[in-house]
């Protein structure tokens, strides 16, 4: 049985080889474009991005801090993710947030605990939206993490998750990173014991996925 399909079967108990050293060269190009200018990423996730089960330190985004502190020391990054958090937990509190940190780049990384619980999709959706919003007024560029969920949902609900991450990117013409999940989501060896959580293994790919869309908005 491969990790989707064991993905698929364990979704309902929870939510949903790189090195720091493979960084694709184009990535130390813009950063030495970017140089020291100042700017402030925060980060608005769930379990995904808080370290859920992982040693302290080791999930990617204290990787992305250790891998742009060699050319962007003034790159500061602020992770504000909650374990179970929701849309509407993000949404809650982003206000807050934004004022308290002042931002450049926020990242929301949120919707998969969404789809655990069967939350109506034009919520998520309107959420969605509304933490777009808030960003752009805020003077802040808005990345959105793209997700996935098993079709034991149903293939029309399935489908309609997928795409409302990219209907929020396309619509309000902001950064989507396509799928979070990319480049570990058939490998079992890339998850925890509940086949849910992602590695220690897999924090430098999740880390690549967010890089790919982040460096060029550092130039």
């Amino acid at each position: 049985m491969n990790l989707l399909s064991r993905y698929r079967r364990h979704f309902s108990l929870g939510i949903l080889g790189l090195v720091l050293g493979s960084i694709h060269p184009i990535y130390t190009q813009a950063q030495q474009q970017a140089g020291s200018t100042p700017l402030r990423l925060l980060i608005v996730g769930d379990s995904l991005s808080a370290e859920y089960g992982l040693k302290r330190g080791s999930g990617w985004v204290d990787l992305l801090k250790n891998t742009l502190m060699p050319t962007h020391p003034a790159v500061e990054i602020i992770n504000a993710s909650i374990s179970g958090d929701t849309t509407s937990g993000g949404l809650s509190r982003l206000r807050s947030l934004l004022e308290r940190t002042k931002p450049n780049i926020v990242l929301v990384e949120l919707g998969a605990n969404d789809a655990l619980r069967g939350l109506p999709l034009n919520m998520t959706k309107n959420n969605m939206l509304e933490m777009v919003r808030l960003i752009k007024a805020a003077g802040a560029r808005p990345i959105l993490a793209g997700m996935q969920i098993p079709p034991n949902y149903g293939r029309e609900y399935t489908t309609a998750f997928k795409e409302l991450f990219e209907e929020v990117a396309q619509n309000e013409q902001v950064s989507l990173i396509p799928f979070f999940l990319e480049g570990i989501a058939d490998n079992a060896a890339m998850f925890q014991a509940d086949t849910i959580h992602p590695n220690e293994q897999a924090q430098p790919i999740l880390m690549e996925n967010v890089l790919k869309v982040l460096v060029p908005m550092l130039r």
